[in-house]
């Protein structure tokens, strides 16, 4: 299989030296990325901002949602599925300042969404392709989960607390468009995604 995976943060910015992000480490996505490999797989791997660098057969770097999303419209027709680890920024500035802001009496940032790429990656499926997402959630958990994977006409999504965010574990519960639920125990990583990558070929037979 041909196998896109999203891995790592976005950066949004807001001045040259500043930006909205969040805590994602990358490893997920990154222990996507190595089990796929392990099996068999071809990955291209779109990765975010972080400090390492994953194993993939093409690595594609960016730095904000518009240009993952340029990137995974780009590459998705060229693959069988999509796995969507990357932990995109909700949102960014309205404005960029192309200068430093200056701290002297604070200031507000007026923000906007960033863009669903996990919605526009399902828009653009044929038959034949599968989109897997993940849900990192607070409030709302499995109904929350549930209602992306129908929202976005998933094959499959991933729930996880939001304390995992970050951790070298997870916590994962598996939803289907069916109505399967399989939760499993809290578990590596490492093991949880030499799992998943077999859950996601079964989605083929």
């Amino acid at each position: 299989m041909n196998i896109l995976i999203t891995a790592g943060p976005t950066h949004e910015p807001i001045d040259p030296v500043r930006y909205i992000g969040n805590r994602s480490s990358g490893r997920m996505g990154a222990a996507l990325a190595a089990a796929a490999i392990a099996a068999g797989h071809r990955v291209t791997l779109v990765l975010g901002p972080i400090a390492f660098a994953p194993q993939a057969d093409v690595r594609i770097d960016v730095e904000t949602a518009a240009q993952m999303q340029e990137a995974v419209l780009r590459e998705f027709p060229a693959h069988d599925v999509l796995i969507m680890a990357a932990a995109v920024a909700d949102f960014r500035p309205r404005r960029f300042s192309v200068e430093k802001l200056s701290r002297a009496g604070g200031f507000t940032i007026e923000c906007e969404p960033t863009e669903d790429i996990l919605a526009a990656a399902s828009g653009i499926k044929r038959p034949d392709q599968r989109t897997v997402g993940f849900s990192l959630e607070s409030t709302g958990g499995l109904t929350r989960a549930r209602e992306k994977l129908v929202r976005k006409q998933l094959d499959l999504i991933v729930y996880n607390p939001a304390e995992t965010m970050n951790s070298t574990d997870i916590e994962p519960t598996l939803l289907y468009p069916d109505g399967r639920v399989d939760s499993l125990p809290r578990d590596s990583k490492d093991v949880f995604a030499r799992l998943l990558v077999a859950r996601v070929m079964d989605l083929f037979r």
